[in-house]
């Protein structure tokens, strides 16, 4: 018998080397996209075998494993999680578990015109969408193919959906979006959400650009904030990686992910799942686990499946060492997961 009550576990579960407790699980559903972000994935992307992704049984069975020991947040990612079929089930199974707090998700916003409510009466709490231009051709340009017709129509129906929270996600490149600062941070705070200024990572070799040479620190970006916007530190926190700003005279914060400029590893709570199957511990090393052989192996062996877990979390290495000027790894946003 293997109910939650026999689940002999010490709270909390899954601590590391470093007695960092995780709590916080990012579970790509897919490594499919419907757009073709430049500092993403490669243009002419090639995508795993469907047989290799994990199955819906398999992604609600191991995010149990998770919740099992402890995990209290879920955010769906890819690729674009709205594109994996039956996404809206999934959803649903993984917001019913016991003891889960939250499901959230990271979206590029193109199918949320006709998902928002669907995934908001699945169980969705908050939602983050990615934007990086607010400028037609440049959008089209950063996403290779990209509609914002569609995109202003997905803020829309998620607005109107009401969840708990919707947060933009911005990658900010030199030469590239870095007029825009002023124009996003406005274009939030004037439609009551938050916004993150995401800090650009070596991962996955690229032809589009230097990444060198498109560096923008959150400094930087911050600098340009506060021409117009006062901003205070504000204590509230999601859990993952943003230091947050309160935005002066509104409910907006604003947000800054500094992995390359201010390594924030000591208090990473956070490990992620790949579509297929690979228990990643850390975005900026190789160390990982193969969760789909255990799981395939040994089908719904869930001691043995969060055994593996707790086995592997002792190679969670103490932080990443990025550095623009080289791509150690290899593999895409799109593999990884957001």
């Amino acid at each position: 018998m293997d109910s939650k009550s026999d689940v002999l576990i010490n709270e909390p579960s899954l601590v590391d080397p470093f007695g960092r407790a995780v709590n916080y699980l990012r579970l790509s559903v897919t490594d499919r996209c419907n757009l073709r972000c430049t500092y993403c994935m490669a243009e002419d992307m090639t995508f795993l075998p469907r047989q290799q992704i994990l199955s819906l049984e398999e992604l609600r069975d191991v995010a149990t494993a998770f919740v099992d020991l402890g995990v209290k947040k879920i955010r769906l990612t890819g690729g674009e999680p709205l594109i994996r079929r039956d996404i809206i089930k999934l959803v649903s199974a993984i917001a019913s578990l016991p003891s889960l707090d939250e499901v959230t998700m990271t979206t590029n916003g193109m199918l949320l015109s006709k998902m928002s409510q669907p995934l908001k009466d699945a169980g969705l709490g908050r939602i983050n969408i990615s934007i990086d231009s607010l400028k037609t051709d440049r959008f089209k340009d950063l996403t290779r193919v990209g509609d914002l017709d569609l995109w202003h129509n997905g803020i829309k129906a998620a607005k109107k959906a009401a969840f708990d929270k919707i947060k933009l996600n911005t990658v900010i490149l030199a030469g590239f979006n870095d007029d825009e600062v002023l124009d996003l941070a406005r274009y939030a705070v004037d439609n009551d959400m938050d916004i993150s200024f995401i800090e650009e990572m070596p991962l996955g070799a690229i032809s589009s650009h230097e990444r060198s040479k498109t560096q923008v620190t959150s400094e930087q970006v911050r600098e340009q904030l506060e021409r117009e916007f006062s901003l205070i530190d504000s204590v509230e926190t999601t859990g993952g990686p943003s230091r947050y700003m309160q935005v002066v005279g509104s409910t907006s914060k604003i947000g800054f992910i500094s992995p390359m400029s201010n390594n924030f590893c000591s208090s990473c709570n956070r490990v992620r799942m790949t579509a297929e199957g690979r228990f990643l511990l850390c975005l900026g090393n190789e160390h990982s686990m193969d969760l789909r052989q255990v799981m395939r192996s040994h089908p719904g062996d869930s001691e043995l499946l969060r055994a593996k877990i707790v086995e592997a979390l002792k190679n969670k290495p103490e932080r990443h060492h990025f550095d623009a000027n080289r791509t150690d790894i290899v593999r895409f946003m799109n593999m990884t997961g957001g």
